[in-house]
């Protein structure tokens, strides 16, 4: 049968295609080490070239990830204006597309210190890591508040149940924590445990995504 709505159907596989390949490389992340802490670049740079496999595996996931959480947002800000606040989803699909970019932004400053490992004898490389690293940190904080604003607009503004909607504003709620998180370290920036403690409260937000893509696509195959 003809797909009615193809966009609704796009976004669903859009956002659980990018929530499985976050997921898997923070599956990587966490258990090896690689969450790179900026406070010593020193050791950042060793363990990439340590395991510079295993980093630049968790960085395709994670660029595949960001690439489809970019799309998901141009594609929901673009659907057709037909619910009763067409200019929230809009917005919605805007904050998430610009999440996505700063996503980007983060994993090209992972790239770069791939690069910088690889030449450990390199004049100042330490001093570089460190800017790479600071930049990188926080642009994926600022893509962390982006995604968290996505998250208030769209769960106002998308048609879903009292019940999902409710969540979604808790779920925000949580991933606003872990924006914050980083500003109460003050100059000596988060540890790693901290880190650890900031994708955990970014998983409610995640997992609310997980569910209205999943919604999406049982709605269009009820539809069908």
């Amino acid at each position: 049968m003809t797909d009615p709505n193809p966009r609704r159907r796009l976004t669903g596989v859009l956002l659980l295609t990018s929530l499985t390949a976050m997921i898997a490389g923070t599956a990587i992340v966490v258990p090896s080490g690689l969450t790179l802490s900026p406070s010593d670049p020193g050791a950042a740079l060793d363990a990439v070239r340590e395991q510079v496999g295993l980093h630049l595996t968790e960085l395709a996931f994670d660029v595949l990830g960001w690439l489809a959480l970019t799309a998901a947002g141009l594609v929901m800000a673009a659907r057709p204006a037909e619910m009763s606040r067409p200019y929230l989803v809009t917005l919605a699909g805007g904050l998430l597309a610009a999440a996505g970019l700063a996503g980007l932004l983060h994993d090209a400053g992972n790239l770069a210190l791939t690069q910088l490992a690889a030449r450990p004898t390199a004049p100042a490389a330490a001093t570089v890591a460190l800017a790479v690293l600071l930049t990188a940190k926080w642009a994926v904080n600022l893509a962390g508040l982006l995604w968290v604003a996505a998250t208030v607009a769209g769960a106002v503004g998308i048609p879903m149940p009292a019940g999902l909607r409710v969540t979604g504003l808790i779920a925000a709620l949580s991933g606003l924590a872990a924006v914050v998180l980083p500003w109460t370290t003050g100059t000596d920036g988060p540890t790693g445990a901290l880190e650890q403690l900031g994708y955990a409260l970014h998983l409610p937000v995640m997992i609310w995504y997980a569910v209205l893509g999943r919604r999406y696509l049982r709605r269009q195959h009820a539809v069908a």
